[in-house]
């Protein structure tokens, strides 16, 4: 999996606090500079003053200003299931890689077995691995061999029935209906900051499943880097919880 941010806001804390200093200011934000919107706030310096107004906003959740501001992923090699389960947060735009008009015609499928095309879960080689819904806690080695010696007899099968099946003249379309839940795919998706952390409310969260959890985690790397004081109150204030951060 690799997560990039493609493009986002620029200075989008300035652009937070402006548009929640205009619900309680009385001249027009439009024309004036940032350091006279933000003169009655608590603290020394400009930045200062932004974590004041940023952690009592996140504090008493008025979390319209946060809205403003958006940032563009590009997500590579994630699972069918992973994009399933995030495409259900319906305020992100999503543009994934079609199966319909991409074909998978030179993948090796000895090369599956190894981790190309489909996504190998940890459980399948690690006998210590508990999953949620999992009936069985730990396994034994011997075990967790066969596990995954099925696991990767079944994917390859799949990707070489895929491939013969475009050898017959079967459209991708409809040849893709053979393939694992676990193919990759790419994805790009954009979301302002309100909704990412409510994304990180729920798919960082513990009972998350683990790739959707470690893709939104490195989301949640680069939003810290892009958006640092708000992302940073977050972590330190709100993660974890369920802050009712859904629009």
């Amino acid at each position: 999996m690799k997560v990039q941010l493609l493009e986002a806001t620029e200075d989008p804390e300035e652009l937070i606090c402006t548009a929640a200093r205009n619900d309680y200011y009385d001249g027009f934000v439009g024309e004036e500079s940032f350091e006279t919107v933000m003169e009655n706030i608590d603290g020394e310096s400009i930045e200062e003053k932004q974590e004041t107004l940023i952690g009592h906003l996140l504090d008493h959740g008025h979390f319209g200003p946060f809205e403003h501001v958006q940032a563009t992923f590009a997500v590579k090699g994630i699972s069918r299931s992973c994009m399933a389960q995030i495409t259900r947060h319906r305020h992100v735009s999503f543009d994934v890689q079609s199966m319909r008009y991409v074909s998978f015609d030179d993948v090796d499928p000895a090369e599956v077995e190894e981790g190309a095309m489909v996504v190998t879960p940890p459980s399948a080689s690690d006998p210590d691995w508990v999953g949620r819904n999992q009936r069985t806690g730990a396994v034994d080695d011997e075990t967790v061999a066969k596990r995954e010696e099925l696991f990767q007899r079944s994917v390859r099968q799949s990707v070489e029935d895929y491939q013969e099946l475009l050898d017959l003249g079967m459209p991708p379309e409809d040849a893709r209906f053979v393939l694992p839940i676990g193919t990759k795919v790419n994805m790009v998706m954009s979301m302002n900051a309100r909704m990412l952390m409510h994304v990180a409310d729920m798919r960082a969260a513990a009972d998350a499943q683990w790739e959707i959890r470690e893709m939104t985690e490195r989301v949640l790397d680069l939003a810290s880097e892009w958006c640092p004081i708000t992302f940073g109150h977050y972590e330190s204030e709100m993660r974890n919880r369920k802050n009712r951060l859904a629009p």
